[in-house]
């Protein structure tokens, strides 16, 4: 057997198992977990692909700067067909700030070292013009980020940065410390700092339970935080505001979510039509807790 003939008979295989883990899935919870991390191992593989060929493409025809923009979009429908997650924005307005460094509370144009030797997604990212920074050595990863500011001023190019450092698999809204590289960065090229906040959405994953259900996750982009005229001296100060600021964003956009029983599953969706009518009163009141965070 060849290895065309052999990939598309896994490929049969692997697509059989999913559609019978999902199959599964109404009566063993279980089964969805499984049906849906295979799933998205699916997806990750198909984009990482598909980023691989476009970004090629792209950057032969003069449009290297869309590589990931392209990608971005094909996993988030990809993702949404294979497992029913969906991402539901405000202040997408905000998105418009260019250049910036967006920060997230963890998931870019900067990566890991390590993520580089991945195959297919590394290659993408590595076509892509992401920036891999080496944590193991700070020499290296501030170097990374001196290049990364340098860039971002001759091309008006914008970079999406995890403070945390690494994932966060807390049921509760929280995040961890923030990191000053993205800071750092920020300060250095002088491009204002967006920070999106993410609802906690472990109703949805959370991999410790084996619980993978579909269903929306809020998504809050604040209004960009200006660094003109900062120094490094500064970014101490810069850090606590932002980080203060999106936790207040996260603890209120997490309750509001639940309450509304967005982030939750189909099934807890319907269990919460038994819910007292004070819930009204308490999404109102939670619903402009949030209006006045935005407006700090």
């Amino acid at each position: 057997m060849d290895f065309t003939s052999l990939a598309l008979v896994a490929s049969a295989a692997y697509f059989l198992v999913v559609v019978a883990l999902y199959a599964l899935s109404a009566q063993s919870p279980i089964c969805g977990f499984y049906a849906r991390s295979l799933a998205s191992w699916a997806a990750l593989l198909i984009c990482a692909c598909y980023g691989v060929i476009s970004s090629v493409a792209l950057r032969i025809s003069g449009y290297g700067g869309l590589s990931q923009w392209t990608t971005a979009r094909a996993f988030k429908w990809t993702m949404r067909l294979f497992t029913g997650v969906e991402f539901v924005i405000q202040g997408e307005e905000h998105l418009k700030t260019r250049p910036a460094v967006f920060i997230g509370n963890h998931q870019t144009v900067t990566a890991k070292q390590s993520l580089k030797w991945v195959p297919f997604l590394g290659w993408f990212m590595a076509l892509s013009k992401t920036v891999f920074i080496d944590r193991s050595n700070r020499n290296n990863a501030m170097a990374a980020f001196e290049t990364a500011a340098q860039h971002m001023r001759s091309e008006r190019q914008s970079v999406y940065i995890f403070p945390e450092g690494t994932r966060s698999y807390t049921a509760k809204p929280e995040m961890l410390p923030f990191k000053k590289g993205a800071f750092h960065l920020a300060v250095k090229a002088q491009v204002p700092i967006v920070p999106i906040v993410v609802a906690n959405y472990s109703n949805l994953l959370h991999l410790q339970s084996r619980r993978f259900t579909s269903g929306k996750i809020p998504v809050k982009v604040l209004p960009p935080i200006d660094t003109k005229d900062l120094s490094a001296a500064d970014v101490d100060d810069l850090v606590h505001r932002t980080r203060e600021q999106m936790m207040r964003e996260l603890v209120a956009v997490t309750e509001l979510a639940r309450s509304q029983r967005v982030a939750l599953s189909s099934k807890e969706a319907s269990e919460a039509n038994g819910v007292a009518s004070g819930a009204d009163h308490r999404q109102r009141a939670e619903h402009r807790t949030t209006q006045a965070v935005a407006a700090t």
